[in-house]
């Protein structure tokens, strides 16, 4: 079997220690909200945080990527007071329990990210890359750390209405590629990139990218996919988000064939387990 598994930029440098990337990781999603589409509510007190922090890590995750704010579509916007007052508490108590995990903050938002990482957390993941805070570069270049670069358009309220391409690949791939350069020109230099399922996309623009997903190597940056319980998935099958889990993994096994470096998930020991498959797949090939 031919592939193009994991054949870009293999490495990743956070704090100082090199993170490999030819065997990918996993990215445990800890939302400290009430409202995000299948979790919210679920982890907004410290004890239910840090048991969901423990777990994940138990199960292997490699990254936990803490965000305050939903950005489901149509969510409710809020303060950046109110985000900070989410999220910082939470990453105080992760890092004092698990010193070594990573911890990626989920913010557009600069003032957010500084002040995540002054506590500790280690990464940014953008989903806006850039769009909505014109010195999040900036920031993230300040802050010497590791930038998720995610492509989307407009904002939770109005990307829905954000779909038209002229091509979907090479537009998404224009669009990236534009931002490295920048990110690139202010001294950023460990870039991921992520093509934004479910972020100004149909649910057939979902699917053309997830199968052509190696198509974004062309950018030499790693690929971060997050598809977990999203509603390609559950839409597509006519379920709700809660029994979603198989269809995420089937989703995730092509995501890996076509170069995914990082799952970001709900469920990381099934990701994990998913990875390990994989990867004993291409080893045999």
């Amino acid at each position: 079997m031919q592939s193009n598994v994991f054949s870009t930029n293999k490495t990743l440098t956070v704090r100082g220690k090199l993170i490999d990337l030819s065997s990918p990781k996993v990215m445990g999603i800890l939302n400290i909200t009430p409202d995000s589409f299948y979790d919210g509510g679920k982890f907004n007190s410290e004890d239910q945080a840090l048991a969901q922090c423990e777990k994940m890590v138990e199960e292997g995750a490699g990254f936990i990527d803490i965000g305050g704010y939903s950005t489901r579509p149509g969510a409710v916007d809020i303060t950046e007071e109110e985000e900070l007052s989410r999220v910082i508490p939470i990453i105080k108590k992760v890092i004092h329990r698990f010193p070594e995990i990573i911890i990626s903050i989920d913010t557009f938002l600069s003032t957010v990210a500084k002040a995540a990482v002054g506590e500790g957390a280690s990464m940014i993941n953008d989903i806006s890359g850039g769009n909505l805070d014109n010195k999040m570069f900036e920031t993230a270049a300040s802050l010497k750390v590791p930038y998720i670069l995610m492509h989307s358009r407009g904002t939770p309220q109005t990307m829905t209405s954000l779909t038209n391409y002229d091509n979907l690949l090479k537009d998404v791939v224009f669009e990236l590629s534009k931002k490295v350069s920048q990110l690139h020109l202010l001294g950023v230099k460990d870039i991921i990139i992520d093509p934004g399922f479910g972020f100004a996309k149909t649910m057939d623009q979902n699917f053309e990218l997830l199968n052509q997903l190696d198509y974004l190597q062309i950018v030499e940056k790693p690929i971060l996919v997050g598809v977990s319980r999203k509603s390609m998935v559950w839409k597509t099958l006519g379920v709700k988000p809660e029994a979603a889990l198989n269809g995420t993994t089937s989703l995730h096994t092509i995501a890996l064939l076509n170069g995914a470096g990082i799952l970001r998930v709900h469920d990381v020991r099934q990701a994990v387990e998913c990875v390990k498959l994989v990867e004993k797949l291409v080893r045999v090939s």
